[in-house]
């Protein structure tokens, strides 16, 4: 697909461009109105192609917990043994816990971990299913402070479970991949931190982190890599044990496999390939 349009739309999910604007623009990339209509399906996300994991034996639940605006919700998988495992935060894109998400946090426990998938979105959800641009919009009225303040209060709440083993990392897509980020600045006991294309935090925050982290990026993702250089640079100077790797050819997203024209398989692979044993290295 056309590289413009793949920015086009990363504009469209990321910055405040409307749909109008967003379709117009599209109609003048490709042409006109029904060449516009038949890309579509290929840039927006379908969770109902989501993989379903369903090897493995898993046990799995939805919990809630306070959260700074209201009840948080948050989709649990793990073995299904009964003993202690060390915990995974999953944070999700800028639209909320979905079918995509909620498998990731099973590939997670199937390799050994308690996964925890809270949902930003919860405290002011008013129905049960939502759009993309429902959820964009959603996203919008969301007050930082408030997003982090839900994600602490979720790492808060694991000394009640009993299948935890004290040991605790996050890994992050997108707007996860900045909380994750995010994250490693605020909580001292973070053991590790992953974050899939994820907004950098300050320089000024950095020294702050005291977990390993590990960084996914796509080549083509411009927008996103814009702030790569000066991270690493602050990751350096400061001593943080980190990985970091380019996947070339691919864009923002490559990991989520719902997305047909940014999706791609051999850097999602190899990604979450060493997601898992960066996890096996610093939680186990």
């Amino acid at each position: 697909m056309d590289q413009r349009i793949i920015k086009l739309y990363d504009e469209y999910t990321h910055k405040p461009l409307t749909r109008k604007e967003f379709m117009q623009q599209l109609v003048m990339l490709t042409g006109s109105t029904a060449a516009a209509m038949s890309v579509l399906p290929f840039l927006e996300s379908d969770y109902k192609t989501a993989k379903i994991t369903t090897e493995g034996e898993l046990f799995t639940e939805y919990i809630t917990f306070p959260g700074a605006q209201g009840e948080m919700k948050a989709y649990v998988a793990r073995p299904e043994k009964k003993k202690k495992y060390a915990a995974i935060i999953v944070i999700h894109e800028n639209r909320g816990l979905n079918a995509h998400i909620e498998d990731v946090a099973r590939r997670a426990a199937l390799a050994g971990y308690l996964a925890i998938a809270p949902n930003a979105l919860a405290p002011i959800l008013t129905k049960s299913e939502i759009s993309e641009d429902e959820a964009r919009q959603l996203f919008t009225t969301l007050k930082a402070e408030d997003n982090l303040e839900n994600f602490m209060r979720c790492i808060d709440s694991l000394p009640a479970r009993e299948d935890w083993n004290g040991k605790i990392g996050c890994v992050g897509f997108c707007w996860g991949g900045a909380m994750a980020n995010t994250l490693a600045t605020k909580v001292p006991a973070l053991g590790a931190a992953v974050a899939f294309y994820g907004r950098q935090p300050e320089a000024t925050e950095v020294p702050k982190i005291k977990a390993a982290v590990q960084l996914h990026y796509g080549a083509l993702d411009e927008r996103i890599n814009a702030g790569m250089a000066a991270y690493e640079e602050a990751l350096k100077a400061n001593k943080i044990i980190y990985e970091q790797y380019v996947y070339e050819g691919v864009n923002h997203a490559f990991h989520n496999d719902t997305s047909t024209a940014r999706y791609n398989a051999e850097a999602a692979k190899l990604a979450w390939s060493r997601t898992l044993a960066f996890f096996e290295k610093h939680l186990k």
